[in-house]
């Protein structure tokens, strides 16, 4: 009776052991086996999955079979020491698979909606500048008294191009305090976010410039 309770009390030992010192290698190497060749499947970017279909099925094996070499050897040897161990941690890897391949899509989106973030806030710090220097560029014809009497077509709003260009000033201000807020619709229907409105000052500007009769969009423009 000793000698089995002495066992049990082994056998229980080295299953804490192998649960201990195998389990985190397991569960870590089949979530990240499945999150690898879930991305892949879902044509993520940066997943390195090539046009190819023998290429890309050389990467998805691959990828199946560095995860198993350390998947494989954290789920056997526990089980050789106590099958019940091994039992209790094959369902923790399927548990695990399971997980990263529900949670996958969520995180590869979240990602894509921060990545998409950052470009819209670096893409909205540059039309800043430039929309900065097209203002300066522009209130020299209006508060320039030299510029005024010389072209006061930039300023007379009965002119076709400086009445576009006025509006553009207009939309490209009310953008410019939210650029996640609602698009402006433009003159041809479609709608534009902040840079797009950028641009269309610059081209305005540049036509009622052309129209005032400055050449080089505004570059010859006396002092």
């Amino acid at each position: 009776m000793a000698a089995v309770m002495e066992g049990l009390a082994q056998g229980f030992v080295q299953g804490a052991w192998a649960l201990l010192l195998c389990g985190p290698v397991l569960v870590a190497s089949v979530a990240a086996t499945v999150f690898v060749v879930r991305r892949r499947s879902l044509g993520a970017p940066g997943a390195g999955m090539s046009d190819g279909g023998g290429q890309r099925s050389d990467q998805l094996f691959w990828d199946v079979f560095l995860g198993s070499c350390v998947a494989v050897p954290a789920l056997l040897i526990p089980t050789l020491l106590s099958p019940w161990t091994g039992l209790f941690l094959a369902g923790a890897g399927a548990a695990a698979g399971i997980a990263a391949y529900r949670a996958t899509p969520k995180y590869l989106a979240g990602r894509a909606r921060h990545r998409s973030g950052l470009e819209r806030e670096a893409a909205h710090r540059t039309a800043r500048e430039r929309h900065d220097a097209l203002v300066a560029r522009w209130r020299q014809y209006e508060l320039d008294p030299a510029c005024s009497i010389d072209y006061p077509a930039l300023t007379d709003v009965r002119f076709p191009e400086t009445s576009t260009l006025i509006k553009a000033l207009r939309a490209a201000e009310q953008l410019r305090t939210d650029p996640g807020g609602p698009d402006i619709g433009r003159p041809d229907g479609r709608q534009q976010d902040y840079p797009d409105a950028v641009t269309h000052l610059a081209a305005s500007l540049a036509a009622a410039e052309r129209a005032a009769g400055i050449p080089a969009a505004g570059t010859q423009a006396p002092d």
